[in-house]
């Protein structure tokens, strides 16, 4: 009877270790699942601040973007103004020089002669005002490229 109150109480004493250890394990896979849990939602919300803060650069650069073209469009704009105010001037100089020519070249009548003289004059006083217009464009243009 000793022996089976002896065996009795080891299989007890078995039993009740066995309980305990996986009564334990148990525990520490529970608190593992919820510190897993608990990492997998800090990721995500770093995740979506990090999403948030790569759109929000995203829109800035797109907003650059688009400046740096509006600022390249008128440069251009600004060159094109100014090419196109030089041919004129340039156009102007070369009609008053034929003008000039045909003066010293041929034998026409004074009032003739007046007319084309006033000629020449409305062509330099277009070609001043001209000048004028170069002078402001030509300052846009530095103006534009200092933009960039």
């Amino acid at each position: 009877m000793k022996v089976t109150l002896k065996t009795l109480a080891v299989i007890l004493s078995l039993m009740s270790s066995q309980f305990f250890f996986a009564q334990q394990i148990n525990t520490d896979q529970k608190t593992h699942e919820i510190e897993l849990q608990n990492y997998e939602n800090e990721l995500k919300r770093i995740s979506a601040d990090n999403h948030k803060i790569l759109d929000n650069k995203i829109s800035d650069l797109k907003k650059q973007l688009k400046d740096l073209e509006t600022k390249k469009k008128n440069l251009v704009k600004s060159e094109d103004n100014l090419n196109s105010t030089k041919e004129k001037i340039g156009k102007l100089e070369l009609a008053n020089q034929k003008i000039e020519n045909k003066i010293t070249t041929t034998s026409i009548s004074d009032e003739e002669i007046q007319k084309q003289r006033i000629k020449t004059k409305q062509n330099e006083l277009n070609i001043q005002k001209l000048k004028l217009t170069q002078i402001t464009q030509q300052k846009e243009l530095e103006k534009a490229i200092s933009a960039l």
